[in-house]
């Protein structure tokens, strides 16, 4: 009876062993070995996701997901996911939350991209979704998009192809003989000419050589060392100019302020500037009444001026108040 108690209880006590080692392992495997916060993330596609999927914090594991269940957003069907995560993990704010798998049969993870901010989510917060990492789903669009290429695009091109092919070979069984003889009587007629054009080539070579060497004779060094002189005294012209051109100025300014000094003095001494112009107009009227009779009082001055003149050069000895000596008298009155 003692044997058969001690078996049971080696019995059960085996048992209990291995239900707690199962119910340690799957916890393990799950990753709900303790106390967990929760979050959540909400996503356009769950594909993949399910109770149990594992949450990786940049690849080590955290948590598992609890839940799926869509939500009504701005008139389209969306997909809230619970994550519920080791308790007091720290996550910071900007951390997104990623469908991801590592590979093309590997399972499908939610996993958890930490962001560089300083605060961190407080449990039952929601996470940044961000899009899908998923290998087979980018294939599948891949492949959608080639079939939608291969029908939109590659079969009408190979349809047109086919047509301008058929099209090309139309016209060489039509046209192909003229074509071709075309083509020989043109190559016939560069053929010909083609000693021509070679001596063309061949004189506007040299003709190029005589203004290469023409041109290199104009820019020998003294012409250079000329040049050079010229734009040297070019510049020094230059900046002559721009002195002068300061100087100018600096004249200008000078007679602006010399007309303002003589615009102020005819503004201060105005009445007597007025005085003098008619004084002046009197006096110019005077001249004009007599004129005349200074005129001819000219005229007569230059007369006897003439006349004086003439008896000066005919005896000098006059300016010193004498006579003319006889003899020369009678020669001068024989010889009338």
């Amino acid at each position: 009876m003692k044997n058969n108690k001690a078996n049971y209880l080696i019995v059960g006590t085996f048992v209990l062993l291995v239900i707690a080692g199962v119910v340690t392992s799957v916890a393990l495997l799950t990753g709900r070995t303790g106390a967990t916060d929760d979050y959540y993330a909400v996503y356009d596609n769950v594909t993949g996701i399910e109770f149990g999927t594992r949450v990786l914090y940049e690849g080590f594991p955290i948590g598992q997901v609890e839940q799926v269940k869509p939500i009504q957003e701005k008139d389209r069907i969306r997909f809230r996911v619970d994550l519920a995560v080791t308790e007091g993990w720290k996550i910071p704010a900007d951390t997104k939350a990623e469908i991801a798998s590592s590979g093309l049969l590997a399972a499908v993870t939610i996993s958890l991209n930490a962001g560089k901010a300083t605060d961190n989510l407080e449990p039952g917060s929601q996470i940044i979704s961000a899009p899908s990492a998923n290998v087979m789903a980018a294939v599948s669009n891949l492949a959608r998009d080639i079939s939608s290429l291969a029908e939109t695009d590659i079969k009408p091109l190979l349809s047109n192809m086919n047509k301008t092919v058929g099209t090309f070979g139309d016209l060489l069984d039509a046209k192909g003989a003229a074509l071709i003889e075309d083509v020989r009587l043109l190559i016939g007629d560069l053929t010909e000419q083609t000693p021509e054009i070679v001596d063309n080539i061949a004189r506007f070579s040299k003709k190029l050589n005589v203004s290469a060497d023409q041109f290199s004779k104009v820019l020998n060094p003294e012409n250079v060392e000329a040049l050079n002189s010229i734009i040297d005294d070019m510049e020094l012209t230059t900046g002559n100019l721009a002195k002068l051109t300061v100087e100018f100025s600096k004249t200008q300014k000078s007679l602006d302020i010399l007309m303002g000094d003589v615009g102020s003095v005819i503004s201060d001494n105005r009445l007597d500037v007025d005085r003098s112009v008619v004084d002046l107009r009197h006096t110019v009227e005077t001249i004009s009444r007599h004129i005349s009779a200074i005129n001819q009082n000219l005229e007569g001055a230059s007369r006897n001026m003439f006349e004086f003149s003439r008896q000066i050069r005919k005896n000098p000895g006059l300016l010193l108040g004498g006579t003319a000596p006889a003899e020369k008298a009678q020669k001068n009155d024989g010889q009338k």
